[in-house]
């Protein structure tokens, strides 16, 4: 069997629409230059509230992704 060995990278991402749009929008701009990712963790999630609803999300997630052999 072969074993693999991970790094973890933190990310903050952000939507006016959802927490999990948020997620979405860091995970697709760290594909950009960050190969091999297999997980994510949601770490913490807080907004931006104006006039009583909730105008913005910011997501921190920390994502795996597999070192190359």
């Amino acid at each position: 069997m072969h074993s693999h060995i991970y790094k973890k990278i933190e990310l903050v991402g952000s939507s006016s629409e959802s927490s999990d749009k948020a997620v979405e929008n860091a995970l697709a701009h760290a594909a950009d230059s960050v190969r091999n990712m297999d997980w994510f963790e949601v770490v913490e999630t807080r907004g931006h509230v104006v006039e009583g609803k909730v105008a913005h999300w910011q997501v921190v997630i920390k994502v795996g992704f597999r070192l190359d052999d």
